[in-house]
């Protein structure tokens, strides 16, 4: 046995001071350890022994074998035990800093360790880090380089656009109080650079000094958002006539403001202004009795970002149902389990916001629930509400795993609603999920008229969004206008509350089917138009008196905005006169009706019918305000959202409009506002003008990850109006 002596004498040595090559591997250990998406190795692993255990067991065993029966070989022995432990520190950790590299790479590795110590001796510029491309992994397991991991490192760094994604909620001024990351010169590596900047002193140490301008890596943005052409400006004497389905989703609204929220201006396409106007609850007059389902109501104005031009508001109200008068309901909820899920803001936000829902319900309504990952399950045969118990536990075992079956998924919740169909009830499925279908029936079109076949039995579908990274709006959409339902987008906890609950009678009790809007304008007093969004509702013509094509649905309560930006004649106009097409405008003779600037209609169908009504209003100098400021609050304050989503979509008609105009327009409409929306609109603008002051600093434009977009922007700009299908 060696006495206290020794022991002593060998605590007393001092480690050596760790060399480049070992700061290196600490650095990019650490760096892979704080890779949530590695899960090499599972957080919290038992398995693992502690290194000061190991290193009392090594201990043992030499003493035990009398190895160091003298000081002098105890001398001989401390530097390899040191070497020994910090070998096992880096790669036996339980934090998961394990190594993958055999024992048969060192020499080649080694080679390339001085290669970037050289390196590191290269100057270092301080500004932004250039975007770095991964480099293919064609290495095999047995001689992996440390440079392999190098280019996995660096291909795991952010862009400028991935640093502002992963910003949450920060402000924009903590945003653009951020330092800039370094910017490397050519052929030096990040993790070198990194480094490079450590090893300025001996005396720092490596553990806790990771620049502060590493940002945690950005997962690849797969969204997929459809591109549209914005509404044009149409001469009245070609083309008189405009129609379009009506539209109550609003899931554009959300997106925005969750953009605007993380640092970064929407893309264009996401902002659909009619999507923006919706979101909010107006006054408007509502129908008396539910005999004839909504009022439309007519408001001619100037329009704040034009003076030559007039704007014409069209305002719906639903008759709002009583809670004693609303039918039965028939739910299934719909719900993706899928491993892409698996994120604060998905199946956890998913369960929570369908737990208000359940809360929400009558006693006698009825709920079943399927799930689908790699396939379809039911995990709650239907069941009443009054059993709100057995409904919560089955939502609260929800977990995330595997593939995305979607359409299995949605033959499967078709399937229960039928076997539990309520006659002159409410049926629908209610679809949540955070992307695609990748199993089964992708296509969007398949997905559509699969939807519209089951939609014919009585059957309606609405469409909730979660997260982002992996979001089909461009489906969401398809198949909640083809399903007579709604497509919304829930970010928030506030944003659920809103939708399931607030909501709930209008997104769940449908009081018209089929609503499409038509209006002509009046050569004699209106030269040019165009219609302010509704740019993928658009219809046909010859669509409007089809009952077969399907349009949109209106429920319990719902207001409803549309809104045309009007050129009276004898301003100045945008399309030139044509040549030979002048004698109908210019024989007043000839018209009727001339002191009317327009006529709107309205078509609709009882949800249990399939026969449309009729509904027609002319719109006079009666329905006219001298001055925008003599339009009510809510009027106002509809045009200012209008006038924002078009300035996010920038459109021509407000490019000099600017977004203090906007807040100051807004502002001085806001009203009572007792939720708080229009309030945290105005924020929205803040944000988007703090923005553009910064000079697009936060632009979409600059981003790095973009959603996935489709269609090209040829096809963009000639692009036809699109006609929905008959059914």
């Amino acid at each position: 046995m060696v006495d206290d002596t020794e022991l002593n004498r060998l605590a007393g040595l001092k480690a050596p001071l760790p060399g480049q090559a070992a700061r290196r591997r600490a650095l990019q250990a650490a760096m892979q350890s704080f890779d949530e998406k590695d899960r090499r190795v599972t957080q919290g692993t038992s398995g693992a022994v502690r290194l000061t255990r190991r290193a009392r067991k090594l201990w043992s065993e030499i003493m035990q074998k009398k190895l160091l029966a003298t000081p002098a070989l105890a001398g001989l022995m401390a530097l390899p035990i040191a070497g020994y432990a910090a070998y096992y520190l880096i790669e036996e950790s339980p934090f998961g800093l394990r190594s993958d590299r055999p024992a048969s790479a060192e020499p080649a590795e080694e080679k390339e360790i001085a290669a970037a110590d050289h390196r590191r001796n290269l100057a270092v510029e301080p500004t932004r880090m250039p975007v770095a491309q991964p480099a293919p992994e064609t290495d095999s397991a047995a001689t992996a380089p440390l440079a392999r991991r190098e280019r996995t490192a660096e291909a795991q760094m952010p862009t400028a656009g991935q640093e502002r994604q992963d910003m949450g909620a920060l402000s924009a001024d903590a945003f653009h109080a951020r330092p800039p990351m370094p910017q490397l010169k050519e052929g030096l590596p990040p993790v070198a650079t990194g480094m490079a900047e450590l090893a300025k002193t001996e005396e720092r140490s490596v553990i806790g000094v990771l620049p502060a301008d590493i940002m945690p890596p950005a997962d690849e943005n797969r969204d997929r958002i459809e591109d549209f052409r914005t509404s044009p400006v149409r001469s009245v004497t070609q083309d008189p006539v405009s129609t379009f389905s009506i539209d109550v989703d609003t899931a554009s609204y959300s997106w925005v403001r969750r953009s605007l929220k993380e640092g970064l201006l929407p893309q264009a396409d996401t902002a659909r202004v009619e999507e923006m106007i919706n979101y909010f609850p107006y006054d408007w007059q509502g129908p008396s009795d539910a005999t004839v389902p909504f009022n439309p109501t007519v408001t001619v104005m100037p329009t704040p970002w034009n003076e030559k031009s007039k704007l014409m508001h069209v305002a719906i109200k639903g008759f709002d149902i009583t809670p004693a008068a609303q039918p039965k309901a028939n739910l299934v909820f719909l719900l993706d389990v899928s491993g892409s899920m698996d994120s604060p803001d998905k199946l956890p936000l998913l369960k929570s916001a369908f737990r208000l829902l359940v809360s929400k319900l009558s006693p006698d309504d009825t709920v079943s629930i399927v799930t689908y990952a790699g396939n379809a399950g039911t995990v709650l045969m239907p069941t009443r509400a009054a059993e709100r118990e057995k409904i919560l536990a089955a939502i609260d075992k929800l977990d995330p795993g595997g593939s995305t079956a979607g359409e299995a998924g949605i033959r499967e919740a078709y399937r229960l609603a039928e076997q539990s169909f309520v006659k002159d009830g409410v049926n629908r499925v209610m679809l949540a999920t955070d992307g695609d279908f990748n199993v089964g029936q992708t296509d969007d079109e398949d997905l559509k008229r699969l939807i519209e076949e089951k939609r014919e039995g009585g059957v309606f579908l609405s469409v909730f969004g979660f997260g982002r990274g992996n979001l089909n709006d461009q489906m969401m959409q398809t198949i909640a206008q083809n399903g007579n339902g709604t497509a919304a987008y829930i970010d928030t906890l506030a944003e659920a509350e809103k939708v399931l609950v607030g909501d709930a009678s209008s997104t769940l009790f449908p009081i018209a089917k089929d609503v499409k809007i038509q209006v002509e304008f009046n050569p004699r007093r209106v030269a040019e138009y165009r219609l302010i969004g509704y740019e993928t509702r658009a219809l046909a013509r010859e669509d409007f008196n089809n009952d077969r094509v399907d349009a949109g649905e209106i429920g319990s309560g719902h207001s409803v905005t549309a809104i045309y930006e009007i050129t009276p004649t004898g301003a100045p106009q945008m399309i030139d006169d044509l040549r030979y097409g002048e004698a109908t405008t210019d024989n007043p003779a000839g018209i009727a009706n001339a002191e009317e600037y327009a006529f709107v209609k309205i078509r609709y169908k009882l949800p249990d019918e399939d026969v449309s009504k009729l509904i027609t209003t002319p719109v006079t100098e009666a329905n006219a305000v001298s001055t925008f400021d003599a339009a009510d609050a809510d009027r106002r304050f509809s045009v200012a959202v209008a006038a924002f989503g078009q300035k996010l979509r920038n459109a021509d008609q407000t490019a000099s409009f600017g977004y203090e105009r906007i807040l100051e327009i807004a502002a001085a409409a806001r009203g009572a506002d007792p939720f708080g929306y229009r309030s945290e609109f105005l924020g929205l603008v803040r944000l988007a003008l703090r923005f553009a002051i910064a000079g697009g600093i936060c632009d979409a434009s600059a981003a790095g990850p973009r959603p996935e977009r489709h269609g090209n922007a040829q096809a963009r700009h000639s692009r036809p109006p699109r006609r929905r299908s008959a059914g």
